[in-house]
């Protein structure tokens, strides 16, 4: 199973990975995903990188005629290397590396993974948290135990195409479990539980979504369908 960004192009996606498009959803003060269209099923398929096709999430070739520059920039540093927080709490750490897709679901109905975090001598504040943290799509929260042990189960691998109506936008591909991410240049980025990769094409740390699908309000044409 393998996700191979092409130069300028799509990410073409091998292994049947299976495709789901879902829906970011508001339900009480948390969120979940919940299911939308119905994609079509394939061995080896082809998606939109560059935020033009109109065949979405699928490629059409839109990137060639915009001419889509898919350039590559963020850091090819492992996780472990770029994180920028730790929250503490008496029997947990919440890392963070800030590389966030503005999906929510570090928000709870209990409050937010880090005052959770911080308070996980209370069971439900715990599993709140933790529960909070596996739910990140862009894999920017890991929560561990002391010894430094994911506190989450490795992810059945799936590709997720979201749509956030909330917003009023359609958001990012999630990537989930642990799928390679090869870089155009042959690298592989290193492999996660979860990942969010930019579909809108107007990411600043490519291929990863960076959220500007919110403020550039990208509509994939699906945004509303049924």
């Amino acid at each position: 199973m393998r996700i191979t960004i092409t130069k300028n192009g799509p990410y073409v996606v091998s292994g049947g990975i299976p495709l789901r498009e879902m829906i970011i959803t508001p339900e009480g003060r948390h969120y979940i995903l919940t299911e939308k269209r119905r994609l079509p099923q394939a061995e080896k398929y082809a998606l939109c990188r560059c935020g033009k096709s109109r065949n979405a999430p699928f490629c059409d070739g839109s990137h060639v005629h915009s001419k889509f520059d898919g350039n590559e920039t963020a850091s090819r540093r492992p996780y472990s290397e770029r994180i920028t927080d730790v929250t503490s709490g008496a029997t947990m750490l919440l890392l963070d590396d800030d590389r966030c897709a503005v999906a929510r679901f570090c928000h709870t109905d209990r409050g937010d993974v880090w005052d959770l975090t911080a308070h996980d001598s209370d069971n439900q504040d715990r599993e709140a948290a933790i529960e909070a943290a596996k739910s990140c799509p862009a894999g920017r929260l890991v929560m561990v135990d002391k010894d430094g042990n994911p506190l989450e189960e490795v992810f059945e691998p799936e590709i997720i195409i979201m749509q956030d109506p909330e917003k009023n936008c359609s958001a990012g591909i999630y990537v989930k479990g642990p799928i390679a991410v090869e870089s155009a240049d042959g690298t592989v980025y290193e492999i996660r539980n979860r990942v969010t990769l930019c579909r809108c094409g107007i990411s600043e740390n490519k291929p990863f979504c960076n959220a500007n699908h919110i403020d550039g309000g990208f509509n994939d044409g699906h945004l509303m369908a049924t």
